[in-house]
């Protein structure tokens, strides 16, 4: 991915760019030219990268939750992920919500989370939290947690593609190993740290749809 991009990411998950002009965001990430900015802009958007509805979205639960007194919150669906070969284009489309129990939440509040879905087989043998990922079942995802450590279960986006997989660090290497942990046989993958790749968020629970 190209360093501008990158900065461009980095700084959306800080402020909302959207608010911003292009040269404003320029200024902020060090690139003079606003054309510049633009085609990097289009570039992340064109491959769903850039949260641009997501953000609104989680706010407007997270406020809607602090009124209310109920055990349950709405956490909003937000597309699919792969459990198998990286093939689903990560798109961030409001599918609509999940009612969710507030004891399945990893704090108080909704900020931060949304839930996918996962299409395929590759985590069916995962332990996460004590449940295993079989096709259907839903995803509580945290995106506020972005730095995961060996054995967290993530959402990678590996050439503009969603998948959830086992995370792991390779220190002699310098790489990151992502892995699959099912009854059939799926290779690792291994991702330099230039590559074209970025944690959105880490699982925090499994709702099996059985």
């Amino acid at each position: 991915m190209h360093k501008t991009q990158l900065k461009i990411l980095e700084f959306s998950s800080k402020i909302d760019i959207e608010k911003l002009s292009l040269r404003e965001l320029g200024r902020h990430i060090g690139v003079k030219h606003p054309q510049v900015v633009l085609y990097h802009l289009n570039q992340l958007k064109k491959r769903g990268l850039l949260r641009k509805n997501s953000r609104q979205i989680i706010e407007k639960l997270r406020k809607s939750a602090e009124k209310s007194r109920g055990l349950l919150m709405d956490i909003p669906i937000l597309g699919a992920a792969n459990c198998g070969v990286a093939t689903l284009f990560a798109q961030e489309a409001l599918e609509g919500y999940l009612k969710v129990s507030t004891r399945l939440l990893p704090r108080g509040d909704t900020e931060g989370l949304f839930v996918l879905r996962a299409d395929g087989d590759s985590m069916d043998r995962a332990n996460i939290f004590g449940k295993s990922v079989s096709e259907g079942d839903y995803l509580l995802i945290d995106s506020i947690r972005t730095i995961p450590q060996d054995g967290d279960y993530v959402l990678s986006i590996t050439d503009g593609c969603a998948n959830i997989k086992k995370f792991k660090y390779d220190q002699t290497n310098e790489r990151i190993v992502l892995f699959s942990e099912s009854t059939k046989e799926y290779p690792p993958i291994y991702i330099h740290k230039d590559d074209d790749h970025l944690i959105n968020g880490l699982v925090v629970s499994v709702i099996n749809k059985e």
